[in-house]
């Protein structure tokens, strides 16, 4: 190489090393294909691991029939995924209901499906990847689910959400801050003859009647206790927007109207003290439509329990289940304004404080 310094070009190699070889479409398609690969096994595995479920209460029927349907793989009405493997006791002993059954309840899981028992609702959510709070009591909820939404498991909280609006606001304020999921439904949301009725072609809906049993406990606002069923079967159907709310009671009926917004009506009627079916029906701008009868359970609601707590997303947003409970609120309200209507707007403000 005339002219040119070897040490010079020494210099230079030492300094300016050889370039290294592209790095061919090829592999980096191949390695981009293993990552989604292994994405897509991880998520699966997940998906259809089965999770460890703790319960806490046991002063509800829905605790065994739950277990039934989960842990009994020759159940007809079978859900896999999931295997309710946990108890905490709780009960409440100023409810007859609560306090006459919890035992017998707690027997049966304890003896017949081998569901262990934690000390405390820190302990259960040590040992279980997921929760389900059963206590037939919404007062203490707010209390047992900060336990459950500090521990950072996923949470389902049966009717009623809380004892009272403000704690349901409070309690999906706390998950909401945690970054922790959290729904609560009636079974009646997903009973298997309301989804049927959905899929009807109404037209644009005008009004919706719910009817089903309310009978009441002085320890709950009045619809929180059993009217929520026919509640959630309202709200399924028309959704979040209600804006007012009147009622109207007697010894054996309830008849509670709100308007929704865009002029939309529905009209909860609860019954007590005789015959106490429950039924939808449905007004359109083009048709009639009626819920049927059917041999309706909890597997539909199990069903998406266990869906939301692989996937975190719950299949009831928190914004309509604060609106039916600030129905429900305002229902109060009215009865104690002889009938007034009441605005959601004013129950809202008056929970939020």
């Amino acid at each position: 190489m005339a002219g040119v310094d070897p040490s010079q070009l020494m210099h230079q190699t030492a300094h300016n090393p050889p370039m290294k070889p592209p790095i061919s479409p090829l592999r980096v398609t191949l390695q981009t294909a293993t990552f989604s690969a292994l994405v897509l096994l991880w998520f699966s595995a997940k998906l259809t691991a089965e999770l460890q479920i703790g319960i806490i209460g046991s002063d509800t029927s829905h605790v065994t029939a739950f277990t039934k349907i989960l842990n009994d793989p020759q159940n007809p009405r079978h859900v896999e995924g999931a295997k309710i493997v946990a108890l905490y006791k709780s009960f409440s002993p100023d409810i007859a209901s609560s306090e006459s059954r919890h035992e017998a309840f707690e027997k049966e899981l304890i003896e017949k499906w081998g569901v262990r028992v934690e000390p405390t609702i820190e302990a259960l959510a040590a040992s279980v990847d997921a929760i389900l709070l059963e206590c037939v009591d919404g007062r203490p909820h707010l209390a047992q689910a900060k336990a459950v939404i500090a521990a950072r498991k996923p949470l389902f909280i049966d009717k009623p959400i809380a004892g009272s609006l403000h704690d349901a606001l409070e309690i999906f304020r706390l998950a909401r801050a945690a970054n922790v999921p959290v729904f609560s439904s009636s079974s009646y949301r997903f009973y298997e003859t309301l989804r049927e009725l959905q899929k009807v072609n109404v037209g644009e809906i005008r009004s919706v009647i719910s009817f089903g049993p309310s009978s009441l406990d002085p320890t709950h606002p009045d619809l929180f206790w059993y009217g929520i069923h026919a509640t959630e079967a309202l709200f399924t159907i028309l959704g979040n927007g209600c804006e007012t709310v009147s009622r109207v009671q007697t010894e054996s009926s309830e008849l509670v109207t709100g308007v929704w917004k865009g002029g939309r009506m529905g009209i909860l009627h609860g019954l007590r003290n005789g015959a106490t079916p429950h039924r939808v029906m449905i007004f359109g701008s083009k048709a009639f439509a009626e819920q049927k009868s059917g041999t309706d359970d909890y597997t539909p609601l199990l069903g998406e329990i266990i869906k939301f707590f692989k996937t975190g997303t719950p299949p009831v947003t928190q914004e309509e289940t604060i609106n039916m409970f600030a129905f429900m609120e305002a229902a109060d309200e009215s009865k104690r304004q002889g009938g007034r209507p009441v605005s959601i707007a004013e129950v809202m403000s008056k929970a939020s404080q």
